[in-house]
């Protein structure tokens, strides 16, 4: 499919126009950033995974009835999606105390917690995306009540297939972010699941070893980014052990080849 015009770039995707009215191809690349992009780096073939990796799981979110943006996946690096009304609002799951909420509150990082927990944050990055309530997201007229519910219903559907979907790979889903979006339908708005769901918005640790799978170990220069993005992938059964065919850096690729 050729490259269409460029709507819009994000830290870690790229947005073109699609093919037909009303969709769009989403580019993952390998850029890696944290701390509101204050550091910046890159992982080698991270976009190759993260495509892979959030088509499955936005696949089988839809299986369950879980309405997404996505279509289908074109190539290892782009997929075609629904053009959506971004909400701004990003929607924080937390199943065990990690990252802002263990410093926060002086909770020990690992500590499971007596329930889920819901948590919203304002998307704006040169405010580094303050965490908003229910009241500022009404106030300031960024969801409907409606939205807020379906919003709510929706996250906790999913933490609770990602739980289950992780866990039988020994993998603990700590929290995870979503991003949901509107669809109108004329003058009605269906609000469905929206961005990606991968390592770069999951804290996935082992169950066993509590090793991080997941961009903490970038934020925190533990190394070995790459190796454990495979490793999700791998236990998800999208990059079977010793496939030694799988294209993760195509500038690494194209140098073996001589081109």
């Amino acid at each position: 499919m050729s490259r269409r015009r460029q709507i819009y770039e994000g830290k870690a995707k790229i947005l073109y126009e699609g093919p037909e009215p009303g969709t769009l191809i989403q580019y993952f690349k390998d850029d890696a950033t944290a701390f509101n992009a204050q550091k910046r780096g890159t992982i080698a073939g991270k976009g190759v995974l993260n495509n892979r990796i959030s088509e499955h799981i936005f696949t089988l979110l839809g299986q369950i009835g879980i309405p997404t943006h996505f279509i289908r996946r074109l190539n290892m690096r782009e997929q075609l999606i629904r053009q959506v009304e971004i909400i701004p609002i990003e929607v924080l799951v937390r199943n065990v105390a990690a990252g802002t909420l263990a410093t926060r509150l002086g909770i020990e990082e690992g500590t499971q917690l007596p329930r889920t927990i819901i948590e919203y944050t304002y998307k704006d990055d040169a405010l580094g995306d303050p965490m908003v309530s229910e009241e500022h997201i009404a106030c300031f007229g960024w969801a409907s009540q409606e939205e807020m519910n379906d919003i709510a219903d929706m996250a906790v559907r999913v933490n609770d297939f990602l739980c289950g979907l992780f866990a039988a790979t020994g993998i603990r889903l700590v929290d995870f972010k979503l991003e949901f979006g509107r669809i109108w339908e004329n003058d009605f708005a269906r609000t469905i699941l929206a961005d990606e769901i991968s390592p770069d918005g999951c804290r996935l640790w082992d169950m066993t070893t509590n090793e991080k799978l997941d961009k903490d170990r970038f934020r925190r220069d533990l190394g070995g980014e790459a190796e454990a993005y495979q490793e999700v992938a791998r236990r998800l059964g999208l990059l079977p052990e010793g496939e030694a065919n799988m294209v993760l850096d195509m500038a690494s690729h194209r140098k073996k080849r001589g081109k």
